[in-house]
């Protein structure tokens, strides 16, 4: 690479690394010296622009370019060396520049949004934090890096969503995102130890890039060989089960996807940013950095649960009541599209989905602020009790939010997958790539695009029922308490501009010039295989027109069901609604099942130290002292009265003997006397 290469690369890395040290002074600043200030908020909106410029920038030079990839030693352990760098690819610069696109309406949104709470520095340092943990998890080269800022990026989750910490339910709800991600974060560690030993390496760029040492790897004679190195091929589905655990908590997949609508205790303003291009992105965003690892069986896996999950739901949105619990599920099923994209083989549209998604949920979620925060209002003036986030005292609120409305029609377009939206072009994308997919595999995996379709109709039954209750048909409220004070509105431009940045961002003109071509946008063609077949398959036509024409029929039935017959017709106590409404039981499964279990067995097992590991140790000790008291006796009774017998005798023996040393000779004479007639008797008794 020539020497200006090297400059240029050189200058790249220094404005990725800035942009992404940005949030972190901000957070650093706003800590230590800004206090309580209310400048917190512009010290952080301020920041995070500038890693949006940046950013920006950066995409720019590396988009669609060569990758950059510098690195340098970090430590050494024995033979090892570990080396810390920063990877630039179209990957990471994709996530680098939605990261901080999306997070910099959030914080204008939150200067409003926030502006009278006590803890308005408290949330903005956190939001800083948070921001600086995922845009530096998405340029990081190493498997060790990775898993620290994965860590740090659900550690910033957890103290925004417990943001409210003298609410119980926030506390709750804090707790059960961070045990379950934790679950997950042992899969991650568990893959990232079994990488290691069978590559010897932690850098992303050589495991992963292609024709690296992942690509090379193989399976023969149920061994997994990676150069001159065999493990049991086992080994290789433990790492994916590790990768798959750590997706399923981040990007909440079932199993672990009860945490995300308990989520909803953090200000909206998180969600907004939890939702869009942060925690929940960061999952999908993994998948896409180890892609090359998964084999035909794991990819299938990978589409059967992202397919479920996107339908389970799908189906629970339905029929919720609270707001922003609506969209949480929405979240959950717009991420199992995600994940079954990338089984499917459709990397491309699941990352293109990925994008198109931040920037529709991220509209939805500032929009139920802004109806949040009204509803509020109304509640506070007329010292209401009543919740806020429920939409069944809502209506009519297109004639007092006319901005908001407009804002919530396209996104909720762009979700249903309308055409002319962003979300036409990369959901249609998934589909008719999972019906291709389908063609020639067997039954059962062939149900799995016709489960994703019925998805996508769902999905525009629960968007329209949430559209219609909230912004149509006269305000409930007003006919209980007809009396009310209302005093409601879109709110001042740092409500507004937010909402109108991210509108046009959830329209096609950004992505692709053709509205009905998912091929033609430049994010498509640049993840997709440089020989894939374009517009091949009759799918290309049916799908699009099938969605559209079936979810425009499904919208009308759910208008004529909620504002013609004004929500009379809907079956309120069947078993499907119940499933529906309880969230398939699963969270109560839990609770009941799996909480009580380990809550049982943390008791069983709590008995067993106290009873049997302590009971042994205190009986260990009482042996030893006993035997500590039979010594000290010995060693006083015996040992020392020997010693203390010989003492004496030799005594004994001194003050006897000391009685023949008188000094007077005639004693002298009578022992020496004594002693010849013993020595006579002696001798005569002998002979």
């Amino acid at each position: 690479m020539n020497p200006i290469t090297l400059h240029t690369d050189a200058q790249t890395v220094t404005l990725a690394i800035i942009a992404v040290a940005l949030p972190f002074a901000a957070f650093v600043v706003n800590f230590l010296l800004l206090g309580k200030s209310k400048a917190s908020g512009w010290v952080s909106t301020l920041a995070i622009l500038g890693s949006a410029v940046l950013s920006l920038n950066v995409f720019f030079r590396v988009w669609d370019n060569h990758t950059i990839h510098m690195q340098q030693l970090w430590f050494t352990i024995g033979a090892t060396k570990v080396q810390v760098g920063v990877l630039l690819n179209n990957l990471s610069v994709l996530m680098l520049v939605l990261v901080s696109l999306i997070a910099l309406p959030v914080h204008i949104y939150s200067t409003a949004y926030m502006k009278d709470d006590a803890g308005y520095s408290r949330y903005f340092r956190y939001l800083s934090f948070f921001c600086f943990s995922m845009l530096a998890l998405v340029v990081v080269d190493s498997l060790i890096t990775f898993y620290a800022f994965w860590e740090l990026v659900g550690f910033s989750s957890y103290l925004l969503i417990g943001f409210w910490y003298d609410r119980d339910s926030a506390v709750q709800a804090n707790k059960k995102a961070f045990i379950m991600n934790r679950i997950g974060d042992i899969g991650l560690l568990t893959a990232i130890i079994i990488l290691f030993t069978q590559f010897g390496t932690f850098d992303l760029y050589e495991l992963f890039k292609d024709g690296g040492l992942v690509a090379h790897s193989f399976f023969i004679n149920g061994e997994w060989a990676a150069g001159l190195n065999y493990i049991p091929s086992v080994w290789h589905y433990i790492a994916f089960g590790g990768i798959f655990l750590a997706v399923a908590a981040k990007s909440a997949q079932f199993p672990l996807h009860t945490w995300l609508p308990d989520a909803m205790e953090g200000p909206t303003s998180v969600s907004a940013l939890i939702h869009a291009a942060t925690m929940v992105a960061a999952g999908v965003f993994l998948l896409g950095r180890v892609y090359p690892m998964f084999n035909e069986a794991e990819l299938t896996t990978l589409a059967i649960v992202g397919c479920f999950t996107a339908f389970m739901a799908a189906t629970i949105a339905l029929t919720q009541n609270d707001l922003k619990r609506i969209l949480a599920y929405s979240t959950i099923s717009q991420l199992g599209y995600m994940v079954m994209a990338m089984g499917v083989g459709a990397y491309s549209s699941s990352l293109f989905h990925l994008v198109t998604h931040a920037f529709f949920k991220c509209l939805l979620f500032l929009v139920a602020g802004v109806v949040i925060h009204q509803i509020k209002h109304i509640k506070e003036d007329n010292s209401l009790d009543i919740d806020p986030q429920d939409i069944r005292h809502m209506g009519g609120l297109r004639k007092k939010l006319p901005l908001t409305f407009i804002a919530v029609l396209i996104a909720g377009l762009a979700l249903v997958g309308l055409p002319l939206t962003s979300g036409f072009l990369s959901k249609d994308g998934i589909l008719i790539q999972a019906f291709d997919w389908a063609d020639g595999r067997s039954f059962m995996l062939s149900i799995i695009p016709i489960m994703a379709l019925l998805t996508s109709w769902l999905t525009a039954f629960y968007v329209a029922r949430l559209i219609f209750k909230v912004f149509f048909g006269e305000l409930r409220l007003l006919k209980a308490f007809p009396s009310l004070q209302i005093h409601i509105g879109d709110g001042h431009w740092a409500y507004k501009l937010p909402l109108i940045l991210l509108a046009l961002c959830c329209l096609f003109p950004l992505f692709s010039l053709n509205p009905f071509s998912y091929e033609t946008s430049w994010l498509y063609e640049a993840f997709a295989p440089k020989h894939a077949a374009e517009g091949q398959s009759i799918y290309h036509l049916v799908i699009p027109a099938l969605v559209s024409v079936v979810s425009l029929v499904i919208i009308f039935c759910a208008y004529v069901l909620y504002i013609k017959r004004g929500d009379g017709m809907v079956v309120k106590n069947g078993l499907l609604f119940r499933i529906s409404y309880n969230e398939w039981y699963i969270d109560r499964f839990y609770k009941r099942i799996i909480v009580k279990f380990v809550i049982w067995l943390s008791g069983v097992l709590y008995w067993v130290d106290r009873k049997v590991i302590d009971g042994f140790i205190h009986l260990l000790e009482k042996i030893g002292l006993a035997i500590a008291k039979a010594t000290a006796w010995c060693d006083k009774y015996i040992v020392d009265g020997v010693l203390w017998l010989a003492a004496e005798l030799v005594q004994y023996i001194g003050n006897f003997a000391r009685r023949f040393q008188g000094g007077k000779v005639q004693y002298y004479l009578y022992s020496m006397l004594l002693a010849v007639i013993a020595v006579f008797i002696l001798k005569l008794i002998w002979a």
